[in-house]
């Protein structure tokens, strides 16, 4: 295998602003694809490989019933706005319902909102903004049930101000709405309508990156991270492929210490799984003073199988990683009959490694920031290929991010609060000298201090408040 050169570098990948218009790096079409779902875009987009949302994320979310709820609720507000003159004649001087319009109206929208428990048809339902108040109403309460399928990077307030008509509640909200919608029909993401202010600025729903960077600007805000919805192209991925593929037997062995774990897990699980999956093993080098969240990683790279290696430090200022990792790639080499390794580490301190192997085959994953142009160097005039984890979209590390966080939040809980209610309850009847019955001591129990909760002030002190009086 090449090294990268000048025309499909590493270094390509990061050369500012300007990279992602030559092609170095793609964004991602993960959240416009849930967007589109929601909003009622038809499925033939989603099955059309020349449009941004993805059919995959249509399946997934048609299993999803909040998601189906609201989206079918869409597709019914937008096609009684987009019909609203011939709907208010049939209902005007026939008599109809919307029920009886299937030119006009989708009823098997209809049909899964009435089984769902949702009835827009009422007896009061006259004329066609009756049903967009309805559908507003129903909307509001119940889009919150849509946060679960969007990353908390996100802000979710604006996702669903999206689906919120302005004064969307009263005949004249729905009348200002419907004539900013009946003039700018066509700047509207595939004709659907959200509330959105209309702008000559293309397909909103493009792709991840132009649909976040126009929604924080709605709010007056900057969307910066790019990581979260940019990943590697397609040609550096197909290296690693080619490289995992070409092996008899690979292993990942990652530094701990000169590795961030969200990144690397974001590395996994943006390569093809069946590809990964040939990978026999990952080796974890680990130090006492490395990241919590290495303790979670077998439960998020892909199946493959994980083993921990924890160092001791003889003395507390020098980690022993890169002597213990070193070793381990030579017995893996000499013994196991491994013959491919992917190093996940930015130091250049295993050059060493590397040089002594020459019968070994090398890929390195590195850290942009932390990666010297010596080391780069070096890679290339051994044909090492190398890329960086940076470059991989980091918005699906959201899991193992929350579950890192919760995990050294409990530890902290559990060094800081240590009460048995038991052991306080005999101290409070001593101290009282209050003589209860067993069913009072229940009832009391029960009232004041089961329902006992934290209370969290503002500047972050926390107390515990009792209820029941």
């Amino acid at each position: 295998m090449e090294a990268y050169n000048s025309k499909n570098s590493a270094d390509a990948n990061k050369s500012g602003d300007g990279a992602d218009s030559a092609g170095y790096y793609h964004s991602t079409r993960i959240i416009v694809s849930k967007v589109a779902y929601l909003i009622g875009v038809h499925k033939k987009q989603f099955e059309n490989e020349y449009e941004p949302p993805q059919i995959e994320y249509y399946d997934a979310l048609e299993k999803h019933s909040g998601a189906r709820i609201i989206r079918e609720l869409c597709r019914l507000r937008t096609a009684i706005e987009r019909n609203f003159g011939h709907i208010n004649q049939l209902m005007q001087r026939e008599f109809r319902t919307i029920l009886t319009m299937p030119e006009f109206v989708p009823a098997d929208a209809i049909a899964y909102l009435s089984e769902a428990g949702i009835n827009i048809v009422k007896k009061n339902s006259r004329q066609p903004v009756d049903y967009i108040l309805e559908i507003n109403r129903v909307i509001s309460d119940r889009i919150n049930n849509c946060r679960d399928l969007f990353p908390i990077w996100l802000n979710f307030s604006y996702i669903r101000d999206l689906f919120i008509m302005p004064d969307g509640l009263s005949v004249e909200g729905t009348k200002n709405a419907a004539a900013v919608y009946y003039a700018n029909r066509y700047k509207y993401p595939y004709q659907m309508y959200i509330n959105w202010v209309p702008d000559d600025c293309g397909n909103i729903l493009y792709n991840d990156k132009k649909f976040c960077t126009l929604l924080y600007k709605l709010h007056g805000e900057r969307f910066d991270d790019l990581s979260k919805v940019t990943d590697a192209i397609s040609s550096v991925k197909n290296s690693i492929y080619e490289f995992i593929e070409q092996s008899t037997k690979t292993i990942i062995v990652v530094d701990c210490e000169n590795s961030d774990p969200y990144k690397l897990i974001a590395t996994l699980n943006n390569l093809d799984a069946d590809t990964v999956s040939k990978i026999s093993k990952i080796f974890l080098y680990n130090d006492i003073h490395a990241s919590t969240a290495w303790r979670l990683f077998e439960s998020y790279c892909g199946g493959v199988a994980v083993e921990h290696i924890m160092t001791e430090r003889v003395k507390m200022t020098k980690s022993l990683v890169d002597i213990k990792l070193s070793v381990g790639v030579s017995k893996e080499f000499f013994t196991n009959a491994v013959d491919s390794f992917i190093i996940a580490s930015s130091d250049s301190d295993y050059w060493a490694l590397i040089d002594s192997l020459p019968g070994a085959k090398f890929l390195v994953m590195a850290e942009y920031e932390k990666c010297g142009a010596d080391i780069k160097a070096a890679l290339g005039g051994r044909d090492i290929f190398y890329c960086y984890i940076d470059d991989f979209c980091t918005g699906n590390s959201n899991e193992i991010k929350i579950a890192a966080l919760v995990c050294e939040t409990k530890r902290y809980l559990s060094e800081h609060i240590n009460l048995n209610v038991e052991e306080m309850l005999d101290e409070v009847y001593k101290n009282t000298r209050v003589h209860m019955t067993e069913a009072e001591c229940t009832q009391f129990y029960n009232q004041y201090i089961r329902p006992m909760h934290l209370v969290i002030e503002k500047n972050g002190d926390v107390s515990v408040e009792l209820r029941g009086k």
